[in-house]
């Protein structure tokens, strides 16, 4: 939701039960997960 533009405040606002800091953690994940993976890169087009 972050990616797509959603502020954390809008997120709380609809999700009433999350945290700020359950969306800083869940962030956090996020780019550990992304940091862990090889992306392949396309050549030529």
């Amino acid at each position: 939701m972050v990616a797509a533009g959603m502020s954390i405040e809008r997120i709380r606002a609809d999700f009433p039960q999350i945290t700020a800091e359950d969306v800083h953690e869940a962030l956090l994940y996020a780019a550990a997960a992304v940091a862990e993976r090889e992306l392949p890169l396309r050549c030529g087009a």
